[in-house]
């Protein structure tokens, strides 16, 4: 019998693989919108801005005058003790949380739901941000980063300014132990070696005197069988 590969041994689980959620400060998201917030705002204050193992971004903990605390992803430019705005009549202020329909055009804004009232499902990592591009009868236009363009519903919610921490990608990683411990913090194994580095018995790439690449495989193939090129529609260089 061969090495099982990576794809199984996480599939099968154990403690290389499980999630630490145990060192998670708890849902970091939205509450539930209250009626107070549909028709006007609710005051909140930033208590801390804390850091969550295995997120690059800051958390920061803001609680209300009733006593509701809530986990949201920290915008650049908060600081603690700023009063920050949850509901529609919000003024349009970095921190402050709003629906789409109430966000102006070139506007740039982050942690968006992606269904009304799902606590923020888009734009969340560090220093990501979109832009309200349009307002449209099917919904909201937002341009992510990556130039693509997404339509949300008006009443999704969302938060004025850019994700902090915007410069954590320009750090240099100066050796595998710092590596090892980022992606630890993420359930994610680290180091990961490429199957065409293996022995035969290790993976379907492994093996050859000389370095070659996978060959397609069926899309009903077995799991320790589907890696590489899977169902591919075509190989090889296109003929002009």
């Amino acid at each position: 019998m061969g090495k099982r590969q990576v794809l199984q041994r996480r599939g099968r689980g154990g403690s290389v693989f499980k999630s630490p959620s145990w060192r998670r400060l708890g849902k970091v998201g939205y509450s539930q919108i209250t009626e107070e917030e549909r028709s006007g705002s609710v005051e909140f204050t930033v208590q801390e801005i804390l850091h969550e193992s295995g997120r690059a971004a800051p958390v920061m903990a803001v609680k209300s005058q009733s006593g509701a605390r809530v986990l949201m992803i920290a915008p650049e430019g908060c600081f603690v003790g700023q009063k920050v705005y949850f509901g529609s009549k919000a003024p349009v202020n970095v921190g402050n949380v709003l629906p789409l329909s109430s966000v102006p055009e070139g506007t740039m804004v982050c942690n968006i739901e992606g269904r009304p009232n799902d606590g923020g499902r888009y734009v969340r990592s560090a220093g990501g941000y979109a832009t309200v591009v349009s307002h449209t009868p099917d919904g909201v236009l937002c341009q992510f980063p990556s130039g693509g363009i997404k339509t949300f519903p008006e009443e999704c919610r969302a938060t004025v300014g850019i994700v902090a921490s915007g410069g954590i990608v320009e750090k240099p990683v100066l050796k595998a132990g710092s590596n090892y411990h980022k992606y630890r913090a993420r359930s994610v194994k680290y180091p990961r070696v490429r199957g065409k580095a293996m022995s035969p018995y290790a993976h379907p790439h492994g093996g050859g005197a000389h370095p070659k690449g996978g060959r397609p495989v069926a899309r009903n193939a077995p799991p320790g069988q589907k890696v590489g090129i899977i169902a591919s529609r075509r190989t090889g260089r296109t003929k002009k």
